[in-house]
């Protein structure tokens, strides 16, 4: 079966990071090597000038040709990667180039669809094409995208979001998952599957799949709620409301949520359920007791109350997660 020429134009730049560049590429190969036949990709790496691009691991990469060569052209897809650079407190800040930006912005106008992956998603913004759009970034650069673009409707949570043509991806690895998506669309889902079978990877992360992990939650810098944090976790059994919490705390209602938004980026009550759930999930990986133990020793006191919790969160069923992600031998 013939296929029609996709141009897919993936952006080079000093710093990027490696697998927001390899990753894409190899999703499509492994496709045709699966059809035995060319799926109609033609991947092309574009980057500012001809000379080399040194990515975040060192690694050096070649450009096939430059951005300005590519300008008029009919892009199928335009992958956008990032680059972030250290911040105090050990922490990361996705950083952009003007020239990057605004080829990024020439290149977009003739794409039929465009797409960032991890902190690549902060480009996009610099370039308008997330205004009134939900997207998605890697978590620990959701807060700067929500702080810089307050056009942009950032959802730290979900590891991609298709908002019509433009798409966003979370982190590093979700760019697998991304590609993966582009392929059901193309080719459809049975093609997506086989590809992923060859990766060794789980299909389809639905986009919903939350990339959240309360561990990896950026320490807050105020000491009241990292002292509920560390209460929460160790108490997850206990009434936990926002009473409950704002009494802890020496706080208001109000404030306590106030604080807790700008500290964390959510509610009191959205921490307090992904915290249950982060529990859940490591007794589904590592373990074999019935669901109805699992909800109460995570304080969600029935199995009902669990299963709508993990769907929120993650997209999936507490049965369907154990299936995929358990680590323990059965008993």
């Amino acid at each position: 079966m013939d296929h029609p020429e996709r141009l897919v134009v993936i952006v080079l730049f000093d710093g990027v990071d490696l697998l927001d560049v390899t990753g894409p590429p190899e999703v499509f190969a492994l496709l045709e090597r699966d059809l035995g036949e060319a799926a109609g990709y033609r991947v092309v790496l574009a980057a500012p000038d001809a000379a080399p691009v040194t990515t975040f691991a060192g690694v050096r990469v070649l450009p096939d040709t430059t951005l300005d060569a590519l300008a008029g052209e009919r892009i199928d897809t335009l992958l956008v990667p990032g680059r972030v650079e250290a911040a105090p407190g050990g922490r990361v800040r996705a950083v952009t180039d003007p020239d990057v930006v605004a080829h990024v912005k020439t290149l977009a106008r003739t794409a039929t669809r465009v797409a960032s992956v991890c902190v690549g998603a902060h480009i996009l913004a610099e370039a308008g094409l997330l205004d009134g759009r939900r997207a998605t970034t890697h978590w620990s650069t959701a807060g700067q995208l929500a702080a810089d673009h307050p056009a942009v409707a950032v959802d730290a949570d979900p590891i991609f979001i298709r908002d019509g043509h433009v798409w966003t991806g979370a982190g590093i690895t979700a760019c697998l998952d991304l590609t993966l998506a582009l392929v059901a669309e193309d080719h459809g889902e049975a093609a997506a599957l086989r590809v992923a079978r060859q990766l060794v990877m789980y299909l389809k992360r639905p986009s919903g799949q939350s990339q959240f992990s309360v561990p990896l939650e950026p320490v807050s810098t105020t000491r009241r709620v990292e002292e509920l944090r560390h209460h929460i976790a160790g108490h997850l059994t206990d009434p936990l409301g926002i009473g409950d919490l704002a009494r802890l705390a020496h706080l208001s209602e109000r404030q306590l949520t106030r604080v807790f938004k700008s500290e964390l980026g959510r509610t009191p009550a959205a921490y307090v359920e992904a915290a249950r759930v982060e529990a859940a999930r490591h007794r589904l990986e590592g373990g074999d007791d019935t669901l109805d133990r699992i909800a109460t020793a995570c304080g969600f006191n029935t199995v009902d109350t669990l299963i709508r919790a993990f769907r929120r969160r993650l997209g999936t069923a507490p049965t369907e997660y154990r299936n995929r992600f358990r680590t323990a031998p059965r008993a």
